[in-house]
């Protein structure tokens, strides 16, 4: 990182798992950090303070970034705390899982909201700053299952592949201007989203997984501050799985 700019990333859904992890790691590299959530202020809070423990500034931002609303407030809350936006994680996501023939509209409505159009949102937003700055990373949160597929995972597993295709669509647009657009395909990973399987769909999951266990957060961690940095500029409309190897 250039010792001249003090850099600052958004991160959506930074409160606590893989978020949490993406943004401590952001930290160690010497970003500021905006820690954007939805519900609990007090992970965000948590998450914020651990952030500062590595000697950067943090502020928690509670908006709803699927909707245009929700994306200014929390951009707004950014440029006014660091007047720069230098790299965008979306990560923000749920899940409302059921069979295709079961799923309803609005199960799959929500999803798409969140997890896709949140992210065309934020990056939207982000372009403009990072286009006057002459740089900027994009990065998302995509899934192994947005490559892949997954029975019962309809609406999630369209929100992720959306993801893949917005980015390298991004990558297009913007590389002239010095900004990169990357996604991260994490695998299964031991989040409070995996810990409620029972155990006999953890062991059919482990089966899939070359290396044998489930991934930690700050596997994806690692990936994103990668591709966050400096040397990780000649990368562009890239998908890192980040997997194990269940992806082969």
């Amino acid at each position: 990182m250039s010792e001249s700019i003090r850099r600052a990333a958004i991160v959506t859904g930074g409160s606590r798992g893989i978020g949490r992890a993406v943004c401590l790691a952001l930290a160690a590299q010497g970003l500021d950090i905006v820690v954007n959530y939805a519900g609990s202020a007090a992970a965000a809070a948590e998450t914020a303070a651990l952030c500062e423990e590595k000697g950067v500034k943090a502020i928690t931002v509670q908006a709803d970034v699927s909707t245009a609303q929700g994306a200014d407030a929390l951009f707004e809350a950014a440029m006014a705390a660091f007047g720069r936006v230098d790299v965008l994680v979306n990560n923000a996501g749920i899940t409302r899982d059921g069979l295709i023939l079961r799923m309803t509209e609005e199960d799959f409505d929500q999803v798409i909201a969140t997890n896709l159009k949140g992210a065309f949102l934020c990056a939207k937003k982000a372009a403009r700053i990072m286009m006057k700055q002459r740089y900027g990373r994009i990065i998302s949160i995509s899934s192994v299952v947005g490559v892949h597929g997954n029975a019962g995972q309809a609406n999630y597993a369209a929100s992720k592949a959306g993801l893949i295709g917005m980015t390298k669509s991004l990558a297009k647009e913007l590389g002239s201007r010095h900004i990169t657009a990357n996604a991260v395909a994490p695998g299964f990973i031991d989040t409070d989203m995996t810990r409620v399987l029972p155990e006999a769909a953890k062991t059919a999951l482990l089966g899939q997984i070359p290396l044998g266990a489930l991934g930690r957060p700050e596997d994806i961690g690692s990936a994103v501050a990668f591709l966050a940095s400096e040397q990780a500029g000649y990368i562009t409309g890239q998908v890192l799985g980040v997997d194990g190897g269940m992806g082969m």
